[in-house]
Protein backbone atom coordinates (compact mmCIF):
# COMPACT_ATOMS: atom_id res chain seq x y z
CA UNK A 1 0.00 0.00 0.00
CA UNK A 2 1.10 3.76 -0.87
CA UNK A 3 2.00 5.73 2.05
CA UNK A 4 -0.81 7.91 2.45
CA UNK A 5 -0.24 11.61 1.54
CA UNK A 6 0.46 13.91 4.73
CA UNK A 7 -1.51 16.97 5.41
CA UNK A 8 -1.41 19.84 3.51
CA UNK A 9 -1.00 22.01 6.48
CA UNK A 10 0.38 21.41 9.86
CA UNK A 11 0.65 23.40 12.61
CA UNK A 12 1.33 22.07 16.24
CA UNK A 13 1.84 23.70 19.97
CA UNK A 14 1.60 27.00 18.22
CA UNK A 15 2.30 29.97 20.76
CA UNK A 16 2.54 33.70 20.03
CA UNK A 17 2.65 36.64 22.83
CA UNK A 18 2.62 40.23 23.20
CA UNK A 19 3.41 42.36 26.03
CA UNK A 20 1.55 41.41 28.91
CA UNK A 21 -0.63 38.79 27.12
CA UNK A 22 -0.67 35.35 25.39
CA UNK A 23 -2.31 35.37 22.51
CA UNK A 24 -2.30 32.13 21.58
CA UNK A 25 -1.04 29.30 24.12
CA UNK A 26 -0.22 25.84 21.95
CA UNK A 27 -2.61 25.83 18.79
CA UNK A 28 -2.80 22.78 16.89
CA UNK A 29 -4.12 23.03 13.06
CA UNK A 30 -4.14 20.50 10.33
CA UNK A 31 -5.43 21.20 6.70
CA UNK A 32 -5.91 18.73 4.37
CA UNK A 33 -6.08 19.67 0.52
CA UNK A 34 -9.33 19.58 -0.80
CA UNK A 35 -11.36 20.45 2.29
CA UNK A 36 -13.34 23.55 4.00
CA UNK A 37 -11.67 23.89 6.94
CA UNK A 38 -14.06 25.86 9.62
CA UNK A 39 -12.08 27.46 12.60
CA UNK A 40 -14.56 28.63 15.65
CA UNK A 41 -14.30 30.50 18.78
CA UNK A 42 -14.96 33.63 20.61
CA UNK A 43 -13.59 36.99 19.76
CA UNK A 44 -10.64 37.03 21.75
CA UNK A 45 -10.04 32.99 21.32
CA UNK A 46 -6.83 33.83 19.02
CA UNK A 47 -8.57 33.09 15.21
CA UNK A 48 -7.19 37.07 14.11
CA UNK A 49 -3.93 36.44 15.95
CA UNK A 50 -3.56 32.73 14.06
CA UNK A 51 -4.81 34.08 10.87
CA UNK A 52 -1.93 36.40 11.40
CA UNK A 53 0.30 33.80 11.51
CA UNK A 54 -0.54 32.10 9.15
CA UNK A 55 -0.24 35.07 6.57
CA UNK A 56 3.14 36.01 7.76
CA UNK A 57 2.13 38.99 9.70
CA UNK A 58 3.04 37.40 13.05
CA UNK A 59 6.15 35.72 13.91
CA UNK A 60 5.99 32.35 16.27
CA UNK A 61 7.22 31.98 19.65
CA UNK A 62 7.03 28.47 20.12
CA UNK A 63 5.74 25.01 17.90
CA UNK A 64 5.92 24.16 14.53
CA UNK A 65 4.63 24.76 11.08
CA UNK A 66 4.80 22.13 8.34
CA UNK A 67 4.09 21.74 4.49
CA UNK A 68 2.94 18.65 3.02
CA UNK A 69 4.99 16.82 5.56
CA UNK A 70 8.19 19.82 5.59
CA UNK A 71 8.92 22.00 8.10
CA UNK A 72 8.88 25.78 7.31
CA UNK A 73 9.23 29.17 8.42
CA UNK A 74 6.65 31.97 7.72
CA UNK A 75 8.89 35.25 8.23
CA UNK A 76 6.82 37.66 6.33
CA UNK A 77 3.58 37.39 4.18
CA UNK A 78 5.63 37.52 0.63
CA UNK A 79 6.56 34.26 2.37
CA UNK A 80 3.87 33.03 3.32
CA UNK A 81 2.20 33.81 -0.95
CA UNK A 82 4.96 32.26 -2.07
CA UNK A 83 4.43 28.70 -0.14
CA UNK A 84 0.82 28.91 -1.44
CA UNK A 85 -1.17 30.70 1.28
CA UNK A 86 -2.97 33.50 0.52
CA UNK A 87 -5.66 35.64 2.95
CA UNK A 88 -8.76 37.02 2.80
CA UNK A 89 -9.51 39.21 5.48
CA UNK A 90 -13.03 40.58 6.50
CA UNK A 91 -11.96 44.21 5.44
CA UNK A 92 -11.20 43.30 2.07
CA UNK A 93 -7.78 44.82 1.30
CA UNK A 94 -8.74 46.23 -2.30
CA UNK A 95 -8.08 49.53 -3.96
CA UNK A 96 -11.34 50.71 -5.60
CA UNK A 97 -10.15 53.02 -7.55
CA UNK A 98 -7.67 50.32 -9.77
CA UNK A 99 -9.51 47.79 -12.49
CA UNK A 100 -10.01 44.25 -11.39
CA UNK A 101 -7.28 43.24 -12.83
CA UNK A 102 -4.59 45.79 -11.59
CA UNK A 103 -6.05 44.67 -8.51
CA UNK A 104 -6.01 41.03 -8.95
CA UNK A 105 -2.12 41.54 -9.94
CA UNK A 106 -1.11 44.22 -7.33
CA UNK A 107 2.56 43.41 -6.16
CA UNK A 108 2.90 41.05 -8.89
CA UNK A 109 2.57 42.73 -12.13
CA UNK A 110 2.95 41.08 -15.46
CA UNK A 111 5.57 43.29 -16.61
CA UNK A 112 8.87 42.84 -18.44
CA UNK A 113 11.64 45.52 -19.27
CA UNK A 114 9.61 47.60 -16.76
CA UNK A 115 6.39 47.27 -18.81
CA UNK A 116 3.44 46.38 -17.88
CA UNK A 117 1.52 43.93 -20.34
CA UNK A 118 -2.11 44.88 -19.78
CA UNK A 119 -3.31 42.47 -22.51
CA UNK A 120 -2.07 39.40 -20.95
CA UNK A 121 -3.09 40.40 -17.59
CA UNK A 122 -6.68 41.33 -18.67
CA UNK A 123 -6.53 37.49 -20.51
CA UNK A 124 -5.18 36.04 -17.31
CA UNK A 125 -8.08 37.54 -15.17
CA UNK A 126 -10.34 36.83 -17.32
CA UNK A 127 -9.70 33.25 -16.94
CA UNK A 128 -9.53 32.96 -13.14
CA UNK A 129 -12.78 34.65 -13.16
CA UNK A 130 -14.43 32.22 -15.34
CA UNK A 131 -12.52 29.45 -12.87
CA UNK A 132 -14.84 31.27 -10.49
CA UNK A 133 -17.47 31.24 -12.48
CA UNK A 134 -18.32 34.86 -12.78
CA UNK A 135 -17.33 35.66 -16.31
CA UNK A 136 -19.57 38.38 -16.01
CA UNK A 137 -16.62 40.95 -14.12
CA UNK A 138 -14.90 42.57 -16.57
CA UNK A 139 -11.31 42.84 -15.65
CA UNK A 140 -11.42 46.17 -16.94
CA UNK A 141 -14.10 47.24 -14.46
CA UNK A 142 -12.91 49.45 -11.70
CA UNK A 143 -13.41 47.37 -8.54
CA UNK A 144 -14.87 50.28 -6.73
CA UNK A 145 -18.44 49.73 -8.71
CA UNK A 146 -18.83 46.31 -7.27
CA UNK A 147 -20.96 45.03 -4.57
CA UNK A 148 -19.22 43.78 -1.75
CA UNK A 149 -19.97 40.14 -3.26
CA UNK A 150 -17.93 41.06 -6.47
CA UNK A 151 -14.85 42.17 -4.22
CA UNK A 152 -14.70 38.78 -2.95
CA UNK A 153 -15.03 37.28 -6.38
CA UNK A 154 -12.30 40.01 -6.86
CA UNK A 155 -10.14 38.95 -3.91
CA UNK A 156 -10.38 34.68 -4.55
CA UNK A 157 -9.12 35.62 -7.86
CA UNK A 158 -5.94 37.14 -6.53
CA UNK A 159 -5.68 34.52 -4.37
CA UNK A 160 -5.52 32.08 -7.45
CA UNK A 161 -3.38 34.54 -9.35
CA UNK A 162 -0.69 33.34 -7.01
CA UNK A 163 -1.42 29.95 -7.23
CA UNK A 164 -2.50 29.67 -3.69
CA UNK A 165 -3.64 26.06 -2.36
CA UNK A 166 -4.47 27.47 1.10
CA UNK A 167 -7.19 30.22 1.27
CA UNK A 168 -8.15 31.57 4.54
CA UNK A 169 -11.51 33.24 4.24
CA UNK A 170 -12.52 35.71 7.41
CA UNK A 171 -16.27 36.27 7.86
CA UNK A 172 -16.71 36.53 4.02
CA UNK A 173 -20.64 36.28 4.39
CA UNK A 174 -20.62 39.58 6.87
CA UNK A 175 -21.84 41.39 4.28
CA UNK A 176 -23.50 39.23 1.75
CA UNK A 177 -27.48 38.96 1.31
CA UNK A 178 -28.51 35.38 1.46
CA UNK A 179 -28.31 34.97 -2.84
CA UNK A 180 -24.72 36.20 -2.19
CA UNK A 181 -24.26 33.82 0.30
CA UNK A 182 -25.25 30.79 -1.93
CA UNK A 183 -23.17 31.76 -5.06
CA UNK A 184 -20.29 32.20 -2.35
CA UNK A 185 -20.57 28.92 -1.68
CA UNK A 186 -21.02 27.41 -5.46
CA UNK A 187 -17.63 29.36 -5.21
CA UNK A 188 -16.03 27.55 -2.51
CA UNK A 189 -17.38 23.93 -3.16
CA UNK A 190 -15.70 24.30 -7.13
CA UNK A 191 -12.20 24.67 -5.03
CA UNK A 192 -12.38 22.16 -2.81
CA UNK A 193 -13.89 20.49 -5.71
CA UNK A 194 -10.68 21.31 -7.64
CA UNK A 195 -8.21 20.35 -4.69
CA UNK A 196 -8.01 23.75 -2.79
CA UNK A 197 -8.23 23.86 1.20
CA UNK A 198 -10.45 26.58 2.66
CA UNK A 199 -9.70 27.43 6.08
CA UNK A 200 -13.52 29.13 6.71
CA UNK A 201 -13.86 31.64 9.18
CA UNK A 202 -17.39 32.54 10.58
CA UNK A 203 -19.68 33.16 13.67
CA UNK A 204 -22.99 31.88 11.67
CA UNK A 205 -23.06 27.98 12.70
CA UNK A 206 -25.93 27.77 10.19
CA UNK A 207 -23.12 28.44 8.03
CA UNK A 208 -20.63 26.39 9.04
CA UNK A 209 -22.93 22.93 8.13
CA UNK A 210 -23.51 24.23 5.07
CA UNK A 211 -19.92 24.65 3.81
CA UNK A 212 -17.83 22.87 6.23
CA UNK A 213 -16.42 19.65 6.31
CA UNK A 214 -13.99 19.42 9.59
CA UNK A 215 -13.90 22.08 12.60
CA UNK A 216 -11.21 23.17 14.80
CA UNK A 217 -12.23 25.36 18.09
CA UNK A 218 -10.24 27.63 19.54
CA UNK A 219 -10.93 29.22 23.02
CA UNK A 220 -8.72 31.48 25.03
CA UNK A 221 -5.77 31.16 22.99
CA UNK A 222 -6.10 27.14 22.82
CA UNK A 223 -7.30 24.35 21.15
CA UNK A 224 -9.99 23.17 22.58
CA UNK A 225 -11.66 20.49 20.29
CA UNK A 226 -10.21 19.78 16.57
CA UNK A 227 -10.81 17.23 13.80
CA UNK A 228 -14.57 17.56 13.61
CA UNK A 229 -17.30 17.22 11.70
CA UNK A 230 -19.18 20.24 10.86
CA UNK A 231 -22.11 18.85 9.62
CA UNK A 232 -22.70 16.34 12.64
CA UNK A 233 -21.33 18.00 15.79
CA UNK A 234 -24.35 19.30 17.91
CA UNK A 235 -24.76 22.79 17.84
CA UNK A 236 -24.83 23.13 22.35
CA UNK A 237 -22.08 20.75 22.12
CA UNK A 238 -19.94 23.83 20.09
CA UNK A 239 -21.63 26.37 21.92
CA UNK A 240 -20.06 24.72 25.33
CA UNK A 241 -16.93 24.49 23.21
CA UNK A 242 -16.68 28.10 22.70
CA UNK A 243 -17.92 29.57 25.82
CA UNK A 244 -17.29 27.20 28.26
CA UNK A 245 -20.95 27.43 29.45
CA UNK A 246 -24.16 25.50 27.89
CA UNK A 247 -26.07 27.64 26.66
CA UNK A 248 -29.86 26.82 27.03
CA UNK A 249 -31.43 29.37 25.30
CA UNK A 250 -30.28 32.48 23.44
CA UNK A 251 -33.25 34.86 23.21
CA UNK A 252 -34.59 36.20 26.35
CA UNK A 253 -37.90 35.66 27.00
CA UNK A 254 -40.33 38.11 25.70
CA UNK A 255 -42.56 39.26 28.86
CA UNK A 256 -45.46 41.09 26.56
CA UNK A 257 -45.90 44.78 26.07
CA UNK A 258 -48.77 47.05 28.23
CA UNK A 259 -50.84 48.74 26.60
CA UNK A 260 -49.86 52.64 25.67
CA UNK A 261 -49.34 55.57 23.64
CA UNK A 262 -46.61 55.09 21.00
CA UNK A 263 -43.30 56.61 22.37
CA UNK A 264 -42.10 56.67 18.17
CA UNK A 265 -44.56 56.90 15.76
CA UNK A 266 -43.59 57.19 11.72
CA UNK A 267 -46.25 58.42 9.08
CA UNK A 268 -45.69 58.02 5.38
CA UNK A 269 -42.12 58.30 5.52
CA UNK A 270 -40.11 58.18 2.13
CA UNK A 271 -37.28 58.65 0.35
CA UNK A 272 -37.57 58.66 -3.60
CA UNK A 273 -35.69 55.63 -4.96
CA UNK A 274 -35.53 53.64 -1.47
CA UNK A 275 -38.32 53.44 0.20
CA UNK A 276 -41.77 54.75 0.23
CA UNK A 277 -45.02 55.20 2.52
CA UNK A 278 -43.85 53.79 5.81
CA UNK A 279 -45.90 53.91 8.84
CA UNK A 280 -45.26 52.46 12.25
CA UNK A 281 -45.40 52.78 15.93
CA UNK A 282 -43.34 51.58 19.05
CA UNK A 283 -44.35 51.75 22.80
CA UNK A 284 -42.68 51.97 25.48
CA UNK A 285 -40.29 48.16 26.27
CA UNK A 286 -41.59 46.92 22.75
CA UNK A 287 -38.63 45.59 20.34
CA UNK A 288 -40.02 45.74 16.52
CA UNK A 289 -37.88 43.65 14.12
CA UNK A 290 -37.13 44.82 10.10
CA UNK A 291 -36.77 42.00 8.63
CA UNK A 292 -35.79 41.90 4.72
CA UNK A 293 -33.01 41.11 2.56
CA UNK A 294 -29.81 43.52 2.10
CA UNK A 295 -30.95 46.16 0.05
CA UNK A 296 -34.69 46.33 0.87
CA UNK A 297 -34.81 49.49 2.37
CA UNK A 298 -34.24 48.72 5.77
CA UNK A 299 -30.98 50.67 6.97
CA UNK A 300 -32.40 53.83 4.39
CA UNK A 301 -35.67 53.52 6.77
CA UNK A 302 -33.60 53.74 10.65
CA UNK A 303 -31.21 56.21 9.64
CA UNK A 304 -34.17 58.59 7.90
CA UNK A 305 -36.00 58.32 10.96
CA UNK A 306 -33.00 59.23 13.45
CA UNK A 307 -32.65 62.38 10.72
CA UNK A 308 -29.37 61.03 8.87
CA UNK A 309 -30.93 61.31 5.95
CA UNK A 310 -33.67 63.47 4.48
CA UNK A 311 -37.19 62.50 4.09
CA UNK A 312 -38.65 63.35 1.02
CA UNK A 313 -42.12 62.81 2.50
CA UNK A 314 -43.37 61.83 6.08
CA UNK A 315 -43.24 62.69 9.53
CA UNK A 316 -41.33 61.14 12.52
CA UNK A 317 -43.20 62.03 16.02
CA UNK A 318 -41.72 61.15 19.66
CA UNK A 319 -44.03 61.51 22.21
CA UNK A 320 -46.38 63.13 19.79
CA UNK A 321 -43.83 66.02 19.12
CA UNK A 322 -42.72 66.40 15.48
CA UNK A 323 -39.25 65.87 14.80
CA UNK A 324 -37.23 67.85 12.47
CA UNK A 325 -36.69 66.62 9.09
CA UNK A 326 -33.20 65.66 8.55
CA UNK A 327 -31.94 66.72 11.57
CA UNK A 328 -29.78 64.50 13.72
CA UNK A 329 -29.91 67.09 16.58
CA UNK A 330 -33.42 67.09 16.78
CA UNK A 331 -33.59 63.90 16.88
CA UNK A 332 -30.86 62.97 19.97
CA UNK A 333 -32.41 65.73 21.70
CA UNK A 334 -35.87 64.19 21.19
CA UNK A 335 -34.48 61.56 22.75
CA UNK A 336 -33.67 58.98 19.91
CA UNK A 337 -30.07 56.54 19.65
CA UNK A 338 -28.52 54.83 16.64
CA UNK A 339 -26.35 51.84 16.86
CA UNK A 340 -25.63 51.74 13.01
CA UNK A 341 -24.75 48.90 10.37
CA UNK A 342 -21.20 49.68 10.17
CA UNK A 343 -20.26 50.47 13.58
CA UNK A 344 -15.95 50.77 12.77
CA UNK A 345 -16.54 53.80 10.00
CA UNK A 346 -20.34 55.19 11.59
CA UNK A 347 -20.57 54.64 15.16
CA UNK A 348 -16.77 54.82 16.72
CA UNK A 349 -13.73 56.77 16.81
CA UNK A 350 -11.68 53.73 16.54
CA UNK A 351 -8.17 55.37 17.83
CA UNK A 352 -9.88 57.41 20.83
CA UNK A 353 -10.43 55.54 24.52
CA UNK A 354 -13.93 53.83 25.68
CA UNK A 355 -14.77 56.35 27.83
CA UNK A 356 -14.49 58.94 25.21
CA UNK A 357 -16.82 57.06 22.98
CA UNK A 358 -19.36 55.77 25.14
CA UNK A 359 -19.88 59.84 26.18
CA UNK A 360 -19.61 60.90 23.09
CA UNK A 361 -23.67 61.81 22.83
CA UNK A 362 -23.32 63.29 25.95
CA UNK A 363 -20.77 66.04 25.77
CA UNK A 364 -23.34 68.53 26.73
CA UNK A 365 -23.69 67.39 30.22
CA UNK A 366 -20.66 67.21 30.84
CA UNK A 367 -19.25 70.65 29.47
CA UNK A 368 -20.15 74.30 30.99
CA UNK A 369 -19.04 77.31 28.80
CA UNK A 370 -17.19 75.59 26.32
CA UNK A 371 -15.13 73.91 29.63
CA UNK A 372 -15.45 69.79 29.82
CA UNK A 373 -15.85 68.66 33.52
CA UNK A 374 -13.63 65.66 31.96
CA UNK A 375 -13.34 63.97 35.43
CA UNK A 376 -17.12 63.44 35.54
CA UNK A 377 -17.23 62.92 32.25
CA UNK A 378 -14.78 59.98 32.66
CA UNK A 379 -16.41 58.64 35.77
CA UNK A 380 -19.83 58.11 34.38
CA UNK A 381 -18.58 56.83 30.87
CA UNK A 382 -17.27 53.86 32.66
CA UNK A 383 -20.04 53.32 34.99
CA UNK A 384 -22.09 52.68 31.58
CA UNK A 385 -19.45 50.68 30.26
CA UNK A 386 -19.27 48.57 33.41
CA UNK A 387 -23.17 48.32 33.11
CA UNK A 388 -22.95 46.65 29.66
CA UNK A 389 -19.53 44.69 30.93
CA UNK A 390 -17.19 45.94 28.03
CA UNK A 391 -14.22 43.86 28.95
CA UNK A 392 -12.05 44.60 29.81
CA UNK A 393 -12.59 47.05 32.45
CA UNK A 394 -10.64 49.91 31.17
CA UNK A 395 -11.70 53.09 30.30
CA UNK A 396 -8.97 54.33 28.46
CA UNK A 397 -8.44 51.12 26.21
CA UNK A 398 -8.11 52.45 22.71
CA UNK A 399 -11.45 51.34 20.97
CA UNK A 400 -9.42 49.37 17.68
CA UNK A 401 -8.58 46.93 20.29
CA UNK A 402 -11.59 45.53 21.51
CA UNK A 403 -13.18 42.72 20.05
CA UNK A 404 -16.34 43.12 17.83
CA UNK A 405 -18.94 42.14 20.41
CA UNK A 406 -17.15 44.85 22.87
CA UNK A 407 -17.07 47.74 20.15
CA UNK A 408 -21.02 46.70 19.76
CA UNK A 409 -21.29 47.50 23.50
CA UNK A 410 -19.50 50.83 23.91
CA UNK A 411 -21.86 52.13 21.30
CA UNK A 412 -24.90 50.46 23.22
CA UNK A 413 -23.52 52.00 26.28
CA UNK A 414 -23.47 55.96 24.55
CA UNK A 415 -27.06 55.51 24.57
CA UNK A 416 -27.72 54.48 27.89
CA UNK A 417 -25.53 57.35 29.39
CA UNK A 418 -27.77 59.73 27.31
CA UNK A 419 -30.81 58.15 28.58
CA UNK A 420 -32.75 57.70 24.90
CA UNK A 421 -36.44 56.70 25.05
CA UNK A 422 -36.30 55.37 21.39
CA UNK A 423 -32.96 53.16 20.12
CA UNK A 424 -32.31 52.02 16.56
CA UNK A 425 -30.66 49.43 15.76
CA UNK A 426 -28.85 48.61 12.56
CA UNK A 427 -27.53 44.50 12.46
CA UNK A 428 -26.39 44.87 15.87
CA UNK A 429 -24.48 41.10 15.77
CA UNK A 430 -22.73 41.91 12.86
CA UNK A 431 -19.25 40.41 13.35
CA UNK A 432 -19.73 39.09 16.95
CA UNK A 433 -19.40 35.55 18.24
CA UNK A 434 -22.11 33.48 19.44
CA UNK A 435 -21.02 34.28 23.43
CA UNK A 436 -21.47 38.18 22.71
CA UNK A 437 -24.81 37.58 20.67
CA UNK A 438 -26.32 36.23 23.58
CA UNK A 439 -25.02 38.95 25.73
CA UNK A 440 -26.03 41.68 23.57
CA UNK A 441 -29.97 40.38 23.31
CA UNK A 442 -29.66 40.53 26.96
CA UNK A 443 -28.89 43.72 27.04
CA UNK A 444 -31.76 44.50 24.43
CA UNK A 445 -33.94 43.15 26.33
CA UNK A 446 -32.96 44.95 29.58
CA UNK A 447 -33.59 48.22 27.50
CA UNK A 448 -36.80 47.11 26.50
CA UNK A 449 -37.97 46.19 29.96
CA UNK A 450 -36.83 49.47 31.52
CA UNK A 451 -39.40 51.26 28.66
CA UNK A 452 -37.06 52.49 26.06
CA UNK A 453 -38.79 51.15 22.59
CA UNK A 454 -36.20 49.43 19.95
CA UNK A 455 -36.49 49.01 16.24
CA UNK A 456 -33.92 46.48 15.45
CA UNK A 457 -32.68 45.67 11.59
CA UNK A 458 -31.58 42.27 11.01
CA UNK A 459 -30.50 40.10 7.91
CA UNK A 460 -30.31 37.19 10.50
CA UNK A 461 -33.84 36.19 10.29
CA UNK A 462 -34.44 33.99 13.40
CA UNK A 463 -32.36 36.98 15.51
CA UNK A 464 -35.04 39.23 13.99
CA UNK A 465 -37.92 36.85 15.26
CA UNK A 466 -36.03 35.63 18.05
CA UNK A 467 -35.69 39.32 19.45
CA UNK A 468 -38.86 40.85 18.43
CA UNK A 469 -42.23 41.53 20.01
CA UNK A 470 -43.95 42.50 15.99
CA UNK A 471 -42.22 42.06 13.08
CA UNK A 472 -41.99 44.34 9.84
CA UNK A 473 -40.97 42.78 6.52
CA UNK A 474 -39.68 45.22 3.73
CA UNK A 475 -39.01 44.34 0.64
CA UNK A 476 -38.14 46.55 -2.07
CA UNK A 477 -38.92 49.62 0.04
CA UNK A 478 -42.24 48.52 1.26
CA UNK A 479 -43.67 46.69 4.20
CA UNK A 480 -45.30 43.56 2.79
CA UNK A 481 -46.29 41.99 6.33
CA UNK A 482 -46.70 43.46 9.77
CA UNK A 483 -47.70 41.74 12.51
CA UNK A 484 -46.65 39.44 15.78
CA UNK A 485 -43.44 37.56 15.45
CA UNK A 486 -44.80 34.51 17.09
CA UNK A 487 -47.51 34.64 13.88
CA UNK A 488 -44.69 33.56 11.15
CA UNK A 489 -41.89 32.01 10.98
CA UNK A 490 -38.60 32.20 8.70
CA UNK A 491 -39.83 30.44 5.68
CA UNK A 492 -43.35 32.72 6.34
CA UNK A 493 -40.77 35.93 5.85
CA UNK A 494 -39.20 34.58 2.83
CA UNK A 495 -42.09 34.03 1.21
CA UNK A 496 -43.58 37.43 1.42
CA UNK A 497 -40.27 38.95 0.47
CA UNK A 498 -40.33 36.79 -2.69
CA UNK A 499 -43.58 37.05 -3.43
CA UNK A 500 -43.50 40.91 -3.50
CA UNK A 501 -44.17 40.79 -7.56
CA UNK A 502 -46.62 38.82 -7.33
CA UNK A 503 -48.76 40.09 -4.40
CA UNK A 504 -52.24 41.14 -4.86
CA UNK A 505 -53.74 44.88 -5.33
CA UNK A 506 -55.64 44.61 -2.25
CA UNK A 507 -53.10 43.24 0.93
CA UNK A 508 -54.55 40.01 2.36
CA UNK A 509 -54.90 40.07 6.48
CA UNK A 510 -52.02 40.85 8.23
CA UNK A 511 -50.62 42.46 5.04
CA UNK A 512 -50.04 46.11 4.73
CA UNK A 513 -50.38 47.67 0.59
Amino acid sequence: MPAPHPPLLEMHGIVKEFPGVRALDGVDLVVRAGEVHCLLGQNGAGKSTLIKVLSGAHGIDAGTIAWEGSPITLTNPQAALDTGIATIYQELDLVDGLSVADNIFLGHERARAGITHRAEMNHTARALLARLGHREIRPTREVGSLSAAGKQIVSMARALSRNAQVIVMDEPSAVLDSDEVDGLFTVVRDLRTAGTAIIYISHRLEEIRRIGDRLTVLKDGRTVASDISATDTPTADLITLMTGRTVSSVFPSRPGVADAAPLLKVSGLGRRGEFGDVSLEVRPGEIIGLAGLVGAGRSEIVETIFGARRADHGTVEVEGTRLRNGSVDAAVSAGLGLCPEERKSQGLILDDAVHRNVSLASFDRFSRFGISAESAERAAAHEAARSVDIRPDAPDRIIRTLSGGNQQKVVLARWLLRGCKVLLLDEPTRGVDVGARAEIYALIRQLADSGVALIVVSSDIDEVLGLSDRILVIAEGSIVHEGPSDDIDAAGVLDRILAIHDRPTHPQKGEVA
